[in-house]
């Protein structure tokens, strides 16, 4: 199989995993943060910087490339890795979240999606087949199954005709599926909160043999409790062989929960989003640039990180480029987000590997301030 999972180690403190994720562009550690590319770029960030902050893997959207610029060009380029000169490994989502994200646009059928153009308005139509030969076309290292994101809450009736629409999907992808040799493809598991549906999805995806396993589903406006809950019951299913992904997560607090209860793989536009709003994360906490207090402040966004942004350049100067709305402070706030998250999963799997873990939850959660009364998050 194009994608292999090797475990090397279980933290004794907490159960979680260091593992290793091979692909044909290269291997990474895991737990692992991945950043979002969604149109085939990380916002104002180079793949030379992305690489420069230890990036392994990145994750681009099909939804997206399908419209823009259009999966034949990228194919002709000689496939995204070409095209947008990066030598790491890329995940493609398979447009599945767009049906949950523009549900104003979209009409769900059993053959698939039709779909508005958020741009033009033109009628498009997305199915598990569509989806594939899409991502095929691109060349992702590893592709996602076509499914359904469904809203948070949803009654249990409607949930579970999804994940039975999920699971169907998910076998249409594996025989569309043309490039199986060098090109992994992961189902997704559905069943929002409920327990029994999460085990039925995961079951039927495992019985598929699918190079890895995604939980779909969270981290749309359920509260961190029952994400953890969901995955204490979910990620025990999985198989212990294959690459474990939890989608859409990339706040501090949940990337260390996700490791603890055995997940892999994360990606978020959180750091990205938040960074282009003069919002910086640091060891400290959430920290708004913007705001008028630092105007004077000649500090580094951290002075406990050694980025390249934190060994040269200061509030206040960064303040000033986005107060002044000038690119290069959205790309000093970007750079200095990702490499946070990076450097956070690094000494995560350092944790895992020293038996510390819990440990080290208690620890970052102290100093960040998650622990204190209306702790603001992101």
């Amino acid at each position: 199989m194009p994608i292999t999972y090797e475990h090397i180690k279980t933290c004794k403190q907490t159960g979680a995993r260091l593992g290793r994720v091979h692909t044909p562009h290269g291997s990474f550690e895991t737990p692992m943060f991945m950043p979002v590319g969604t149109l085939a770029t990380v916002k104002t960030m180079s793949p030379e910087e992305l690489e420069e902050m230890g990036a392994k893997i990145i994750l681009s959207n099909t939804y997206h490339l399908w419209l823009r610029p259009g999966e034949d060009i990228i194919e002709e380029a000689g496939g995204l890795h070409k095209f947008m000169n990066w030598d790491g490994a890329i995940l493609t989502d398979s447009g599945g979240f767009q049906v949950f994200s523009l549900s104003d646009l979209r009409d769900i059928v059993e053959e698939g999606v039709h779909f508005r153009n958020h741009i033009s308005g033109e009628k498009l139509f997305l199915s598990p087949e569509k989806a594939i030969e899409i991502q095929n076309s691109l060349g992702s290292d590893i592709m996602m199954a076509f499914d359904e994101c469904p809203p948070y809450p949803a009654a249990h009736d409607y949930m579970k005709a999804s994940v039975e629409r999920t699971s169907r999907w998910a076998e249409r992808c594996l025989q569309a599926h043309r490039r199986p040799g060098d090109q992994g493809l992961f189902g997704i598991v559905q069943g929002g909160e409920y327990e029994d549906l999460r085990r039925q999805s995961a079951n039927d995806l495992t019985s598929m043999d699918f190079s890895g396993y995604a939980v779909g589903g969270l981290s749309v406006g359920e509260p961190k409790d029952v994400m953890n809950k969901v995955l204490e019951f979910t990620t025990p299913l999985l198989p212990t062989n294959k690459p474990r992904y939890l989608m859409g997560v990339g706040s501090p607090d949940s990337l260390i929960d996700g490791a603890i209860r055995g997940i892999d793989m994360f990606d978020c536009v959180l750091p990205t989003r938040v960074a282009r709003n003069g919002t910086c994360m640091t060891s400290n906490g959430r920290l708004v640039v913007r705001n008028a207090k630092f105007a004077r402040d000649f500090r580094p966004l951290d002075e406990n990180c050694s980025c390249h942004v934190c060994r040269n350049y200061s509030r206040a100067y960064i303040r000033h480029l986005v107060k002044t709305n000038e690119t290069f402070g959205f790309r000093l706030t970007t750079y200095h987000n990702l490499y946070f998250l990076l450097e956070l999963m690094m000494q995560v799997r350092e944790a895992i590997r020293e038996d510390r873990l819990g440990d080290f939850r208690e620890e970052f959660f102290e100093q960040y301030g998650f622990n204190k009364p209306n702790a603001k998050n992101f």
